[in-house]
């Protein structure tokens, strides 16, 4: 099986400030930023101008590590201690979907295991000792 754990900070609003600041703190390095604004839901007109500006997805470089860190979407609530959560990222959406039903069981699904535009199958779900999983599939 080939997995890969990575470090997720979800902010509410704050991602730009924290990236900067972990650019200065830790040497970090950005090799991807993309706000809410330059993804294909932008298009929908209601989304505010603010949310808009908000940060859907960034890839920090932090010595040989990499650290993710966004801002949450406005409909997903997170409470103070879920800001840290850890992406597992697999190649397969078989796999995906195996790793998704095991966390969830006696979980929280916070996102079901879905398409989106950015993985063919992506959820998140808070397992039963409380630590939230982003399960994210690569596209081939």
């Amino acid at each position: 099986m080939n997995v890969k754990f990575t470090p997720f900070i979800m902010l509410d609003g704050q991602a730009n400030e924290a990236i900067r600041f972990y650019e200065q703190a830790l040497g970090a390095k950005v090799v991807f930023k993309q706000t809410f604004g330059e993804t294909p839901e932008a298009a929908d007109a209601s989304m505010t101008e603010e949310a808009k500006n908000r940060i859907a997805h960034s890839v920090l470089i932090v010595g040989g590590s990499e650290l993710f860190v966004s801002d949450s979407e406005p409909h997903l609530r997170l409470e103070r201690g879920d800001q840290v959560n850890i992406c597992i990222t697999v190649k397969e959406a078989a796999e995906a979907e195996r790793l998704y039903d095991a966390l969830r069981s006696d979980g929280k699904v916070l996102s079901p295991l879905q398409s989106l535009y950015f993985s063919p199958a992506y959820g998140m779900v808070t397992d039963r000792f409380g630590v939230t999983f982003q399960i994210f599939t690569e596209r081939s």
